[in-house]
């Protein structure tokens, strides 16, 4: 029985750990993993700069916005300045 016991003992099989296909390929993926990272940090910067042009353009169609108010109260205001200084001269 110890003579059994040892036999089974000794059945191991070792597979060569040179090359390891899956060292190789896991390294690769890491390798893959890391361009892939680096180009979704390349597109996260291109959005934030994309969004913070798209924000900037928003300001100044604001701003444009709000002085074609001005203007369009400035021209009323002038047009009303006209007309009455208009009929102040008529009425001289």
């Amino acid at each position: 029985m110890s003579s059994q016991l040892s036999n089974n003992n000794n059945n191991y099989t070792t597979a060569s750990t040179f090359p390891n296909p899956y060292i190789s390929r896991k390294l690769n993926n890491m390798d893959q993993a890391q361009v892939m990272k680096k180009e979704r940090e390349d597109w996260m910067r291109l959005y934030h700069k994309t969004l913070k042009g798209i924000e900037a353009m928003i300001d100044v169609q604001r701003m444009v916005k709000d002085m074609k108010k001005i203007v369009e109260e400035t021209n009323t205001i002038m047009t009303e300045m006209e007309e009455t200084i208009l009929m102040v001269s008529i009425n001289n």
